[in-house]
């Protein structure tokens, strides 16, 4: 991959206003989960295989290969053994086995899907469908063509691919190469990006892999949505494959698994990075290369940048950039859906290729917000160090990894301290009386927030670090536990009983739900005058008249004697 043009698109957010600096919400680190990889690209995994990573290698001499990491299990690690290679793979810079799907239902069909560059000169793209053999841990070699298209040059070639939630597999494609969409292999007038017609360079591409509209050929195994934009209506004229144009090198796009929508960032020629966002479901637009780079007016042949080659289709702006003073090509992640951090939910992840700058921000009603520098904090701990970031991944359960040239793979998690430092104590009283639990945490990240939890159900407004409950009822009795939630983690207490004996005896001046000897002193303190206390008055007032006397001592020794 060439620093200058090594793109990875991704998860962003929707804004065009300039972001704003504002402090991180949650602290975090990277863990490294594997090393000495090969040329490593991408790290996915199949839906609901929370177990393993899939990790893409581009190439190793002219073989592209896919690896499965383990978490856990008897053999944790990297597993020896690739899972697919697939061979005669081009070697030109930014070639190789450059993407992987996994099909929605590959839990019942096994499918998988590849994108890859072969063949003589520049060579073309591949799109083919394997299937996992017998062995979970290694796929069939023998692979089922779906699409491919002609490459001129060997540099943009794209190469994601990804199943959107509506279960079609879309699939980025590079203006071809060179500069400015122009020379052999691109059309003259308007370059490849803004050309629609029988010209699948520049595009986002949207299949129908579970259906076949071209059963004479082989080369050709799937359908075109009817829902596709120029299957009809103004674009009517343009290829039935394709869902978006007007892109340049995009690499690495991502749907925000939560909302559907669609990021897209596209590598600039030599000014501009950008990122485009396409709300779920809003295809047929076009994103302005090559007359646009980011929102400047790039003036290239066909140009008139305040009209649109195709009137009824306005150009798209993006909805973040960033010029070469801050990098040359921006490398793209996801909008964090995880559970571990539930601070950073909906925050987007990227970076830039060739400055090893990570970022994040938050997308909030359109606004960019909370815009970070995350690279010193990303760092991981130790000798190792994050360079050349080609892409960053999602594995089963939404968690983040961040994927370097130099064959490592890290995973991004809090870097967090907080932990249980008190329980709260088990309680055994009586119908009446008060009931109190306390716990505690350290280690705490910004202002913590408490909430009680009994028998495992929330506890509306019980929300402080202890819980009071002034006048106990058999109904109170359960297991209460306290949760602390900070900026980076929830941490939970072990369960306190509440255990309620019965109604309150009569004569049980000390509140230990007895009326025993241990009472005495307090009511001869009160008879005496000695102790004013309104409720031991009051308990040991046991005739109801209102003071307290001689009439009141033997009711008190029949209760405690």
């Amino acid at each position: 991959m060439q620093p200058r043009r090594f793109l990875i698109a991704v998860c962003l957010y929707s804004a065009i206003a300039p972001p704003q600096l504002a402090q991180a919400v949650a602290p975090l680190t990277t863990q490294t989960v594997t090393s000495g990889l090969t040329l490593p690209l991408y790290v996915t995994a199949p839906p609901g295989d929370t177990n393993r990573l899939f990790i893409v290698e581009q190439r190793s001499g002219s073989t592209g290969r896919i690896r499965i990491f383990k978490k856990g299990g008897p053999t944790p690690g990297l597993v020896v053994a690739p899972y697919l290679s697939v061979p005669n793979v081009s070697t030109g810079s930014e070639q190789g086995l450059l993407g992987l799907a996994f099909h929605p239902d590959y839990s019942s069909n096994g499918y998988f899907y590849v994108n890859y560059t072969s063949g003589a000169g520049a060579g073309s793209t591949f799109i083919r469908r394997y299937q996992v053999s017998g062995d979970a841990d290694l796929a069939n070699t023998n692979g089922t063509p779906v699409l491919s298209y002609s490459q001129p040059q060997t540099n943009h070639n794209g190469g994601w691919i990804g199943f959107g939630p509506d279960g079609y597999l879309y699939i980025a494609s590079g203006d071809g190469g060179n500069s400015n969409d122009t020379g052999a292999g691109h059309t003259t007038t308007s370059g490849n990006a803004q050309d629609i017609t029988s010209n699948l360079l520049g595009k986002l591409l949207r299949i129908d892999v579970n259906g076949d509209d071209f059963g004479t050929d082989g080369n050709r195994n799937y359908a075109i949505p009817a829902s596709n934009p120029m299957v009809s209506g103004p674009l009517a004229a343009g290829d039935d494959e394709i869902w978006d144009y007007g892109l340049r090198n995009p690499w690495r796009c991502a749907f925000d698994r939560l909302t559907g929508d669609l990021y897209i960032a596209d590598v600039g020629q030599n000014v501009i990075e950008e990122v485009d966002f396409e709300p779920a479901g809003m295809g047929g637009r076009n994103y302005g290369w090559r007359c646009l780079e980011g929102n400047t007016c790039t003036g290239l042949t066909g140009c008139d940048c305040n009209t649109n080659n195709t009137p009824s289709i306005p150009r798209i702006p993006p909805v973040h950039t960033y010029t070469h003073a801050q990098g040359c090509s921006i490398t793209g992640g996801y909008c964090y859906r995880g559970s571990a951090i539930p601070s950073l939910q909906g925050t987007y992840f990227f970076a830039d290729y060739c400055d090893n700058t990570i970022w994040s921000f938050r997308l909030v009603s359109g606004v960019v917000t909370e815009f970070t520098d995350r690279t010193t904090q990303l760092d991981p701990p130790g000798p190792a160090s994050i360079v050349s970031i080609t892409s960053f991944g999602e594995d089963a359960d939404g968690e983040m990894y961040i994927v370097d040239q130099g064959g490592e793979v890290f995973k991004i998690v809090a870097n967090c301290t907080i932990a249980v430092s008190q329980n709260p104590a088990p309680v055994s009283t009586c119908e009446g009386l008060p009931a109190s639990f306390t716990g505690a945490a350290s280690g705490i990240s910004g202002a913590p927030s408490y909430q009680w939890l009994k028998n495992g159900a929330v506890i509306n407004g019980a929300t402080s670090a202890t819980y009071l409950i002034a006048s106990v009822t058999a109904g109170d009795a359960g297991a209460y536990r306290l949760r602390v939630t900070d900026n980076c983690n929830e941490v939970t207490t072990n369960p306190a009983t509440l255990t309620v004996t019965g109604p309150q005896p009569a004569g049980d001046l000390n509140d230990d739900c007895v009326a025993d000897p241990g009472d005495v002193p307090i009511f001869v303190n009160v008879l005496l005058g000695a102790d004013g206390d309104p409720g031991h008055v009051d308990g040991s007032d046991l005739n109801d008249d209102g003071k307290v006397d001689g009439d009141d001592i033997d009711l008190f020794v029949e209760q405690t004697l």
